[in-house]
């Protein structure tokens, strides 16, 4: 596994939202998150992914994100999925919209015992763009908006109540 990430990487348009009550259970109060392995032939999307959930939870504020050696507890897991669909074609057969598809596969576990709070928890994401676009959507901005939904989904999942 990748070394740990720690440095924020800023997504556009990345809003995050908190779904915390505000009391933290102290085994998850100092989390690292790892770099995800990427099983897809696209370049950095582990290191995207990972740093986009290092920014949604120092921005929600309820866990401390750390290094490894200093965390309670570790989030690590994997791109598992990237694909590139068809979403809409024109009469003349040409096609109008992608949209990309993004599957990421994550364990979030203690570091003391090793037992796990959630095992390959599967979180997909989405984002569509049109070609000749006036307002520029590109596979990039879809990209980023399927990570994003990933991230609000991970945030929603990790400092949930327990």
């Amino acid at each position: 596994m990748a070394a740990v990430a720690v440095v924020t990487h800023a997504l556009a348009g990345c809003g995050v939202y908190s779904t915390s009550s505000g009391r933290v259970d102290e085994s998850l109060a100092r989390v690292a998150v790892e770099y995800l392995e990427n099983r897809t032939a696209e370049a950095d999307l582990g290191i995207e992914v990972a740093e986009g959930i290092i920014e949604a939870l120092e921005e929600d504020n309820t866990l401390k994100v750390v290094e490894r050696d200093a965390a309670s507890a570790v989030i690590e897991g994997a791109v598992t999925g990237y694909r590139l669909q068809r979403m809409a074609v024109s009469a003349e057969l040409q096609v109008q919209e992608y949209q990309v598809q993004m599957v990421v596969q994550l364990t979030l576990r203690l570091k003391s015992t090793g037992e796990a709070i959630f095992t390959d928890r599967r979180f997909t994401g989405t984002g569509n763009y049109f070609l000749d676009d006036p307002e520029g959507s590109s596979e990039q901005t879809a990209r980023e908006d399927a990570i994003e939904e990933i991230v609000r989904d991970v945030l929603a999942e990790v400092v949930e109540d327990w």
